[in-house]
């Protein structure tokens, strides 16, 4: 999916996002492009997964005790695809990179980023989610064109110092930009009319959406805003530096997995309001 500037929206066709039971489900993954299938030979047995504990709905721990969420499962579904036995263990977000340079675990799902930093020790897989920005208002007032033209008659609660009140003064700058200490503040000003809209994290934004605090008071207007120098390149599995033969085999799973509609049934189970 390539990434849109202001209010231009997804790329080529190839990479279009789906409708699956009414909710966007995102594509990272060009249809026409072949990969061929990797020689498992060169793919563990059973194949290590490090992931965290303390980022829900992508990995946490359920109330039985159990290791769950998006990553967890798409973990498990590449080694399925790959047929390797799976191992999902959970380590301190901070600690994951090096307990995968040193060897603790092949793979990472863990919402980690390929920031050249990153890419400095490890290397990725191609993203397979990407962390765009949104535009939150009222349901009574949720036919809001998110056109800058628009917008900038609008009063928009932003948090402050973030990327994404940067992202409006630089293309929404007409906005009547109202900056806020947190995403609550924000969140609880445009319940109660103090804003028209909230521009943030669309990932955030749809767990709020989806959960009893929002009240079911609000919707998605326009977007995805995708900009990545703005919004980050989005989440890759990580694989220690130089491992190219299991970082191909894990991009082959992962483009099976979106071409048989394996990706789109984890993307609905955890997104029930697409942050597409």
């Amino acid at each position: 999916m390539a990434p849109a500037r202001s209010a231009e929206r997804l790329g080529p066709a190839a990479n279009l996002p789906s409708e699956a039971r009414g909710v966007t489900v995102p594509n990272f993954w060009n249809v026409e492009r072949r990969v061929e299938r990797p020689d498992i030979a060169t793919v563990p047995k059973t194949l290590r997964f490090l992931t965290a504990d303390d980022y829900p709905p992508f990995n946490f721990i359920a109330s039985d005790g159990a290791l769950s969420g998006f990553n967890v499962d798409l973990a498990r579904a590449i080694c399925a695809e790959l047929e390797v036995t799976c191992a999902v263990q959970a380590v301190p977000f901070d600690t994951v990179a090096s307990a995968l340079e040193q060897g603790r675990g092949d793979a990472a799902v863990a919402g980690l980023t390929a920031t050249p930093n990153a890419r400095a020790v490890l290397d990725f897989s191609d993203r397979y989610l990407g962390t765009p920005a949104r535009f939150v208002a009222l349901t009574s007032k949720a036919n809001i064109k998110a056109d800058p033209e628009v917008i900038a008659t609008k009063r928009v609660g932003v948090v402050s110092r973030t990327a994404h009140e940067a992202y409006l003064r630089a293309f929404f700058n007409e906005a009547a930009i109202r900056p806020f200490a947190d995403l609550r503040g924000a969140q609880e000003a445009l319940r109660k009319g103090e804003v028209d809209l909230l521009f943030g994290d669309g990932i955030a934004l749809s767990l709020w959406l989806n959960g009893a605090d929002s009240a079911a008071c609000c919707a998605f207007v326009g977007g995805p805003f995708t900009e990545s120098r703005f919004f980050g390149d989005g989440f890759a599995v990580a694989v220690k530096a130089g491992n190219d033969p299991l970082r191909a085999a894990i991009n082959y799973a992962l483009q099976r997995l979106w071409e048989k509609g394996t990706y789109t049934d984890l993307y609905l189970r955890w997104f029930p309001i697409s942050f597409y």
